[in-house]
């Protein structure tokens, strides 16, 4: 079995890092989820680097306050929007095309009783709006650093107030570009900067670039980054999906490693990994509630804790048990309930125990793109379960209710629900009808 577990993961892991929060991937049905022990309890935090522009100067005027966003519904209903939606819905999209593209999905969601879309916006170190620190998006124009003319971010935030539509942004933290995508940086891209530069901020590998976990300097941009959303967008939430690190090869960041130990570091590579991601959560929540104290953060980590403390770096089980992390925590239970390795009912059981820090709640995502579809990583058991029953994600949200800290459920993603392919339209569309009835 563990044999099986790390084969999994080194074939998948690469691949994964190329797609948005859920994209289908082996990483997230490996077999095995196993409890892991917690080797550190506390971690110091590095010092701050003023090569980037910090969270907390005034660099941005301040444009949305404290007041303005509402606090979430006793349920959050909320469905994913990913680049991926936004490659036929805004790239080389006008205004007006883009603006009534995104009022069509905003009143199909509203219509079928949700009540928050989380819309990505910076997928690739880049922006689905105006920023000082991060180019424009090559999703919106093709090509990197292009004004579009218009921001796609105001005009949803326009659309999903006007629709009473609570909407988050969405952001990918480290990923600048997995080993799949190619576009150019642009001159402008402050990671193109620092590789130019030869400054370990930034981390090529196997033709992924990434930032680097363990450099105050790309902490300070990502969380900078983030301060700018909050204070010029009228928004209800930060979000940030499962990609940390995107390779568990010893040899991606072994520099930045070594000067860690050559300066008297006792961590382990995992161990230290690990507070590297820690640290960036922690200043994240400080920074946006710094901000707008109203504002939530939320973070969708695989539902496999093993795969999460071992592939991604994440301690689902520290830092659901303290406080100071996030608002909620929505972890991707993309599975059946014959799935051999990770049954549904068994594994929203385990993160409804793990979720005991004050406050936190838990938000369970749906995975709309498997119905209809084999789920060739479920055993010979769960095989045919999405294929065979149209009423899963109203069964599942049904179950997630009585989870003690239950906040919400998220769906993965917009298209796979409302725009499925034609093979599986008729069983997606019977179990839409089933989860609306939920809803309205």
């Amino acid at each position: 079995m563990k044999k099986t577990i790390l084969r999994i993961l080194a074939l998948t892991l690469t691949a994964a890092f190329a797609f948005g929060c859920a994209a289908p991937s082996a990483q997230k049905d490996a077999k095995a989820d196993r409890q892991a022990s917690e080797f550190f309890q506390t971690m110091e935090y590095p010092a701050i680097d003023d090569d980037v522009i910090l969270p907390y100067q005034d660099g941005i005027a301040a444009s949305v306050s404290a007041t303005s966003v509402r606090r979430p519904p006793a349920e959050v209903r909320a469905v994913w929007i990913s680049f991926l939606e936004f490659e036929h819905i805004l790239k080389n999209k006008t205004e007006r095309q883009f603006t009534a593209n995104i009022q069509k999905m905003f009143d199909t969601s509203k219509d079928f009783g949700l009540n928050t879309v989380i819309v990505q916006v910076r997928p690739f170190a880049d922006a689905l709006y105006e920023s000082s620190h991060f180019p424009w998006s090559h999703t919106i124009t093709g090509t990197e650093g292009k004004n579009p003319g218009f921001d796609p971010l105001a005009i949803m935030v326009r659309e999903a107030r006007a629709r009473g539509l609570r909407i988050e942004a969405w952001i990918n933290p480290y990923r600048i570009r997995p080993a799949n995508r190619n576009n150019p940086l642009s001159s402008s891209n402050q990671a193109r900067k620092w590789i130019e530069n030869g400054d370990d901020s930034v981390i090529r590998y196997n033709g992924i670039i990434s930032y680097n976990p363990a450099s105050t300097k790309a902490q300070n941009l990502i969380v900078a980054g983030v301060v700018e959303i909050v204070r010029n967008y009228n928004i209800d939430g930060i979000h940030i999906d499962d990609y940390f690190y995107p390779v568990t090869d010893t040899a991606f960041d072994k520099p930045s490693y070594d000067g860690y130990v050559k300066n008297g570091g006792g961590l382990s590579l995992a161990n230290w990994r690990r507070a590297n991601v820690e640290t960036l959560i922690k200043k994240m929540y400080n920074a946006i509630k710094q901000e707008n104290k109203n504002v939530l953060f939320g973070i969708s980590p695989q539902s496999s804790v093993y795969n999460n403390y071992h592939a991604q770096y994440l301690d689902v089980r520290k830092i659901t048990s303290a406080p100071g992390y996030f608002d909620y925590i929505c972890p991707q239970i993309y599975f059946g309930y014959d799935n051999q390795a990770q049954p549904y009912r068994d594994t929203l059981k385990e993160w409804e125990s793990m979720v005991t820090a004050p406050g936190v709640k838990l938000y369970v995502g749906l995975a709309a793109y498997k119905i209809g579809r084999q789920d060739s990583w479920a055993g010979d058991r769960g095989r045919h379960e999405f294929v065979r029953n149209d009423d899963l994600m109203k069964r599942k949200t049904q179950d997630a209710r009585n989870a003690k800290n239950y906040g919400g459920v998220v769906i993965f993603r917009y298209d796979s629900l409302f725009e499925p392919e034609r093979d599986v339209a008729q069983i997606v569309n019977r179990e839409a009808r089933n989860l609306k009835s939920l809803f309205l």
